[in-house]
């Protein structure tokens, strides 16, 4: 069995094919082929259907073996060899309808929207600026004056576990360096960490700077040191629609995992 690797923004990816992974699940395969240690070090684990008839079906499970809709390893897929040809590819990426964009070296994903998707009233009272949003998960963004000095390790668990959100919720705080540009960290629920880019954090901070700041493109510097452009439109009630998120993929290989670490799938 291959595992394909392919990474998005600093976060790395490990990909199976769903028809040659049959004998266990998603779960089971993030949590053994996953951690750092023990595993590859992977930020998410996908299965992927064999193209076909669109949409093309992804799902997702995080390093915990908890399933979450994950955008930047939805963008990093399109690099994997067996992927969906053309620059326009339409997924199903853990239940959430998507479009994937190619250009160049880069990928974009047009994020879920419509109904249920948007800006949310803020379910805490916190010390900083903030905003709240769902994408597929629940993201909630403060505004700090420097990202580097905060103690994300310190700061964002509390928040992370509120009981104000049911199964918590990821943590992104932002810095904004002039108009249109701003720095961004993120804490993710799943990994239980912080990550190099949290791409559906990146979106939702960057919609909720569109209705404080009144711009529509955000280029944010992520943790990993890259950029991601996050471009959308947001109406008067928070809902927006053609929210894309771009940024470099890059295929890294495949693998084949030791026979010792599939036998632990199976004890």
């Amino acid at each position: 069995m291959d595992l394909h690797l392919a990474a998005a923004s600093g976060n790395v990816f490990g990909y199976l094919w769903a028809d040659e992974a049959k004998d266990c699940s998603g779960e089971d395969y993030a949590k053994i082929l996953c951690p750092r240690g023990s595993g590859f070090g992977l930020d998410g684990l996908f299965l992927m259907q064999r193209p076909g008839v669109e949409p093309w079906g992804l799902e997702h499970w995080d390093t915990d073996g908890s399933k979450s809709f994950c955008s930047n390893g939805s963008r990093a897929a399109l690099c994997i060899l067996g992927a969906p040809a053309g620059p326009l590819v339409e997924a199903v990426s853990s239940g959430e309808r998507i479009l994937l964009r190619r250009d160049g070296d880069e990928v974009g994903i047009r994020m879920p929207e419509g109904e249920g998707f948007g800006l949310r009233v803020v379910p805490m009272s916190t010390a900083q600026p903030s905003g709240f949003g769902w994408i597929g998960n629940p993201q909630l963004v403060l505004r700090v004056p420097s990202v580097a000095e905060v103690d994300l390790p310190v700061f964002a668990p509390p928040l992370r576990h509120h009981a104000a959100v049911a199964g918590g919720t990821n943590v992104n705080v932002i810095e904004v360096l002039a108009p249109g540009e701003a720095r961004i960290r993120s804490w993710e629920r799943g990994v239980e960490g912080e990550t190099l880019c949290c791409g559906t954090g990146s979106a939702v901070a960057a919609a909720w700077l569109a209705r404080t700041e009144g711009i529509s493109t955000w280029h944010l510097h992520t943790a990993g040191g890259g950029v991601v452009t996050v471009s959308l439109a947001l109406d008067q009630a928070g809902a927006w629609r053609d929210l894309w998120l771009s940024g470099p993929v890059h295929r890294l290989g495949l693998v084949q995992p030791d026979p010792f670490l599939l036998h632990r799938l199976h004890r």
